[in-house]
């Protein structure tokens, strides 16, 4: 059977907690709820006033890891003043995974670049996951999205650059672009065995630009919005989101397609299939 992805072209806090709903029960005791909290400086990055509704509900906490380049999240000092001056920490319970060490090392036996992955320890305090991603271009990734917060974005700082580097953080601007992609793959499964069922997915198709959140310089959406997806599928999730920026006809589509093929954003989520973490066919159901 094919994973279903849920889809509403109606962007609103409310939307966002309705599609939650529709996996009521599925996460239960500590939930962590995983998302991006963006650089400072970014314009596009989701708000916690979008979010509220719905991290409300849950009764989770925020959860983030620092970055390994420099900038406003790259210390435990300068994130933790950055979630406060975005206002995470004024709504919501915050927890910085890898604020201090050692790092959980998750083993990835069948990992096709790494074999292991260096993620915030808090992650291990938490029975859950909701995973809230921001869906739009990335300088490196080509997109970002579901597979990315759960490599990427649960990794700690030297996990990032773990990553990056395909297994040798000191490659991180200089590996192999296809290894990197697929080295992302390969940190997601960790995540995954490690929560098993007990994740849900919701991707926000709003503020489309071909930067990442964590750029400090981004440049503006390129596209409209189009609209917000919840699955417990990661892969289905991503590959829907991909899907409909490619059969979208509006003016900005070309130049969000540029970034993600300039990058082989794709190869990530074959990747990740590959691995059997999830599935590129998928259900598309309208709510």
């Amino acid at each position: 059977m094919k994973p279903k992805v849920y889809f509403t072209d109606i962007i609103t806090p409310e939307k966002v907690l309705e599609l939650y709903k529709l996996y009521e029960g599925k996460l239960d005791g500590n939930i962590a709820v995983k998302l991006h909290s963006g650089e400072v400086g970014n314009q596009n990055f989701l708000r916690p006033d979008f979010f509220k509704p719905v991290i409300d509900y849950t009764g989770g906490t925020v959860a983030e890891c620092n970055t390994a380049y420099d900038g406003e999240r790259n210390t435990t000092e300068k994130h933790i003043k950055t979630l406060e001056a975005h206002g995470w920490s004024k709504y919501f319970k915050v927890d910085l995974l890898d604020a201090e060490g050692p790092d959980l090392e998750l083993e990835i036996p069948n990992g096709q670049m790494i074999k292991k992955n260096y993620v915030g320890k808090d992650i291990k305090n938490y029975d859950s996951l909701l995973v809230l991603s921001h869906f739009k271009g990335h300088p490196m990734g080509g997109y970002g999205g579901a597979l990315k917060q759960l490599s990427i974005g649960i990794a700690s700082s030297f996990g990032k650059a773990y990553i990056h580097g395909a297994g040798d953080p000191d490659a991180f601007w200089t590996s192999d672009h296809d290894s990197f992609l697929a080295s992302m793959a390969d940190a997601a499964s960790s995540v995954i065995k490690l929560f098993g069922d007990k994740i849900v997915y919701i991707n926000v198709m709003k503020n489309m630009s071909v930067d990442c959140d964590c750029c400090a310089v981004a440049e503006d959406p390129c596209m409209a919005d189009i609209g917000i997806l919840a699955s417990d599928d990661p892969v289905a999730i991503d590959q829907a989101c991909l899907d409909l920026v490619y059969n979208s006809k509006d003016k900005g589509r070309d130049h969000l397609v540029e970034r993600i093929e300039s990058q082989n954003g794709l190869y990530t989520v074959e990747m990740a299939a590959k691995l059997g973490i999830g599935s590129r066919e998928y259900e598309l159901v309208k709510v």
